[in-house]
């Protein structure tokens, strides 16, 4: 698989398909293999880049323990669009902290990207009480130091909400030596994403100004069962804010690995959305 050498690291990157490109940023202990299915589906219309972020995976290299900026991220991600589509703008699709990096590649480098689809962001600064999120999200990360990843996640999963899970998961998605695999590294990641990230990029506000002068590429959504919930309530700030709909997936936080099949249908359509608005542009 391809790597591509950016300051201070190595990224290790996945390419499918063919068609205008599509990078998939994950967010959370996720790497290029959280979009596998939902990448897959897509590959008859996209070229899907799916990408490790520094720090993460197979581009864990030299950054593990080190503190992350959004910054240093989106301009890893800029360099990787001049890689894989040099010549044309691309579309971006953001998960969680993804979404975070997805939102300050657009504010910064618009000329890029073609439509960013930013599916809940965690950018605790656009909410009202964003003191009581913050210092909830520094309790998971007390809780992990004390106690351990369990005890953390179990304390995320409080700030965070319950979600409604009404909605039955996908099939496809289950036990095979692929997904042992993606899991193992998943776990692996997580100390890095809370001990090195979570506080850093939930309290990352981008330029809001420049991210209206650029709000007609940009798509906020949420997941379905997640609408209201913690993790969902910047994207509903971001659409009220830019006068844009709030486009809802299948599923909650997560919902890419759980309803890959329909989540996938849902940002088909968001992207053909748009392509048939860049076709009748003068």
């Amino acid at each position: 698989m391809p790597e591509l050498r950016v300051p201070g690291a190595t990224l290790y990157y996945e390419r499918r398909g063919t068609g205008p490109v599509l990078l998939m940023i994950p967010g959370g202990g996720g790497d290029a293999a959280s979009f596998d299915l939902v990448g897959a589906d897509l590959a008859d219309r996209f070229t899907v880049v799916a990408v490790d972020p520094r720090g993460k995976s197979r581009s864990a290299a030299g950054e593990r323990g080190r503190d992350q900026r959004v910054e240093v991220h989106a301009d890893d991600m800029y360099r990787l669009l001049a890689e894989v589509s040099p010549t044309e703008p691309a579309f971006v699709f953001g998960s969680s902290s993804g979404a975070v990096i997805a939102l300050d590649l657009l504010a910064r480098h618009p000329e890029r990207l073609r439509l960013v689809v930013a599916h809940e962001p965690p950018v605790l600064g656009l909410l009202p009480d964003a003191d009581r999120w913050r210092a909830a999200f520094a309790g998971v990360v007390e809780a992990f130091g004390r106690d351990g990843l369990e005890a953390a996640m179990a304390a995320l999963g409080a700030a965070a909400g319950q979600e409604d899970t009404d909605e039955p998961d996908d099939e496809g998605d289950g036990a095979t030596s692929a997904n042992t695999e993606r899991f193992r590294r998943m776990r692996e990641n997580m100390p890095q994403f809370l001990e090195r990230e979570l506080r850093q990029f939930s309290g990352h506000m981008p330029d809001l100004g420049a991210l209206a002068a650029h709000s007609g590429r940009l798509v906020p959504a949420c997941g379905r069962a997640s609408r209201g919930l913690l993790l969902a309530r910047p994207a509903a700030v971001l659409a009220e804010r830019f006068d844009t709909p709030l486009v809802e997936f299948p599923g909650g936080h997560v919902g890419l690995s759980t309803h890959p099949v329909r989540f996938a249908k849902v940002l088909r359509r968001t992207l053909a959305g748009a392509m048939a608005e860049d076709a009748v542009q003068p």
